[in-house]
This record gives structure tokens, sequence and C-alpha cells, in this order.
């Protein structure tokens, strides 16, 4: 029996109280509006972005359904959607693409000004929600919600790609191998024979590490307080890693050391503001490149001496690794399709969708790098 045009009840994870688990309900999906798709969400990752909006340090409005990082098949489309159809497989983008706005027309722009992750308003793009529970409002998170056996996006925020693609797979694209790969080669743009440091060594890590690698660098130094993390790293492409821990001075100047005076690139895929600054002043101070990935607690600042800069090094961040969502989500599946990078090596638990708990703690504890749930 159709469900296209019908309202859907099916379960989704919400979140009722800030630092509180779960609770899987029954809530109600609308069906789109005009320019809106939804989806039969199939396979969603666990992102730290997740846990943040959890924990109170990314600002959300409650209740709320979080999970963006996720790949599904259309369901049904609204009046006038002309990229998807029922039936297709599609990522939901947490970064529109609208084509429109003075970003997306920028050749190097990506942060659509569509985007809901600067106001995390928690609605559509019209302003509207689409989940209810029991009548009340439950809002989206980035405007996409993946924590729900079916979702309504926008149409510039989901993408479709190959029909033989693994979505169990492939949905870490949505989100954290994305993020990490493009700060390698779109952000930094990391050169053949250089030396890279990463700080932090979970999926979104594991993918810079992974970008620095095809981008040809010789040298790519993990960096992380949990050694458990290390043998990951090198299967991912590191060279070597280490541990702060280990060691008496500040880990910025073990590096220097290690590089004979700094490293040419490094990445910050923490979200603490100590280690940016040691990302930061670890690199060559001439013409190194540091890039902010890790997403910071949002009420904190840094101050920062201008000379760090004033020498000639390059601070730079990017949301979703500077990749144009729409555009190059479906190559980055392609690519894949054509064994040019694994996902393999980031996926290390696959639970069905109703033990997420199960899964935040796996996160928190660090004994995961990437945790699926599965539909």
């Amino acid at each position: 029996m159709s469900t296209t045009g019908k309202v859907i009840k099916c379960k989704a994870a919400v979140l009722w109280e800030l630092k509180k688990p779960f609770t899987i309900e029954e809530v109600e999906v609308a069906p789109p509006k005009a320019h809106e798709v939804r989806i039969k969400v199939v396979a969603s990752g666990i992102c730290r972005s997740d846990d943040h909006a959890v924990s109170g340090s990314l600002a959300v409005p409650l209740p709320v359904v979080l999970g963006h990082e996720a790949a599904g098949i259309v369901e049904s489309v609204g009046e006038g959607v002309t990229t998807v159809k029922p039936g297709d497989k599609v990522i939901p983008l947490f970064v529109p693409q609208c084509e429109k706005c003075t970003v997306c027309k920028h050749p190097e722009g990506n942060l659509c000004l569509k985007n809901d992750l600067l106001k995390c308003q928690g609605t559509m793009q019209d302003g509207s929600c689409r989940l209810t529970y029991k009548g009340k409002t439950v809002y989206s998170f980035l405007g996409i919600s993946t924590f729900s056996q079916y979702t309504v996006v926008d149409e510039n925020a989901v993408a479709k790609i190959d029909a033989a693609a693994p979505l169990e797979k492939v949905c870490l694209i949505g989100c954290g191998f994305s993020t990490g790969y493009g700060s390698a080669v779109k952000t930094a743009k990391v050169k053949p024979g250089s030396t890279c440091a990463v700080f932090g060594l979970g999926g979104v890590g594991l993918s810079v590490i992974m970008g620095c690698k095809v981008a040809g660098a010789a040298r790519i130094i993990g960096i992380d307080i949990n050694k458990d993390k290390f043998a990951k790293a090198k299967e991912a492409g590191a060279t070597e890693c280490i541990s702060p821990q280990d060691f008496q001075k500040p880990i910025e100047e073990v590096l220097k050391e290690m590089s004979g005076g700094g490293v040419d690139f490094s990445f910050e895929v923490i979200g603490r503001l100590d280690t940016m600054m040691a990302a930061l002043m670890c690199c060559q101070e001439s013409f190194g490149v540091s890039v902010i990935v890790g997403v910071p607690p949002g009420s904190e600042t840094l101050p920062v001496s201008p000379i760090l800069l004033l020498t000639g090094r390059t601070w730079k961040g990017a949301v979703f690794g500077g990749f144009k969502s729409k555009d190059s989500v479906p190559k980055l599946v392609t690519d894949f399709m054509a064994k040019k990078f694994s996902l393999d090596p980031l996926i290390t638990h696959i639970l069905p969708f109703e033990k997420i708990n199960e899964g935040f703690e796996l996160l928190r504890s660090g004994k995961s790098i990437r945790t699926i749930l599965t539909f």
C-alpha cells in the first residue's frame, strides 16, 4: 500500500532532555511539501557532533531527533522535485547546496546560506517542522534528523548516489569521512612529500589521515592520548603515532623536533582549544598550514598572539571538508565504489537502531571509531 502523500508513523530516537538517554518513540512524519523529499533511512552513523548536542555544547531546541550521517532510499517526493525520485539511493546533506546563494556561487565556498548549522533552529528551510509526537512538535537536527526510520529533507539537502552502493558503509560519506578527507585534499591541499600531524584519531581523524595519504604525504604523525587507536590509525595510513602523555614538554615542541622545525600541515580533529593552539604552533612558522576540523565548544574563545600568523603560518577551517555537498557526495561514492579508498577501517561496531544509547556509550568510552545504526 502506497504511503505517498500520507503521514507515516515510525520509530525515532527522541532526545527530550540534555545529558539524558534517547527514548525510542513512535513519531509522525509528515509528507514532503513542494521541493522536499521523504527518505526511508537505512543506516546512520553516530558522530561526535550528535553527542555535542546531547551534552549541550551545541545548542539545539528540544525535543529533537538528532542524526546527520546517513544513507537511505527515497520514499516519496514533493511537487517540483527533479533531482531524485522514489526508489533512488541517497545521502542526506547536513550542509545543503542551493546553487543560488553567494556562497554556492563562489568556487571555493561550501557553507550554503540555507544551512542550519550556525543557528540550529531545528526546522526545515521554510521554518516549519515535519516531525511530531502525539501532535507535539519534534525539532529536526541540521535539517535532516537521521535517527528516525523516515525523515523529510529539502531537495537541496539530498544527493542521489550509485544504486549499487552499500548504504551501511557510504553513510559515512554523509559527514565523518568527507569532513576529514576533504580537510586534507581540499581545504589544506596537502602536497606530495609533506609532513602532516593529525590531532585526534577518531573516525574523522582517520579520514584526515586517508586524505593525507592519497595526497602523497611522506610522513603522517597521529596524536592521541588513547593508544588503543594507534593500530587503526596506522591501518589508515599514519606512519607513526604518539601520545602527549609520554613527553615532559609540550606536544608542539615534540612535533617541531620530530619534523626539523615544524610540520607542513596540521589538523585539529578533537574540538579542544588547547589542541587547536598546539596544532597551530607545531606548524612550520613560515609556511605551515593548520586546519581546524573539530567542533569547538560554542561559548569558548581563544586568545591568539598575532605573531603566530605574522610569520607566515596559515590557519584555516572548513565544514564538511570544504566540499560542495550535492556536487561532491555522488563523486565520493563513485570513488569508494572504484576502491580509491576504504571505509572499513572507520567502522568498529554495527548495531540495530534500537541500541542507539549503547552506541553513544561506545563513543564516549573511546571504544569505537564509528558505530553504524541499521534500521
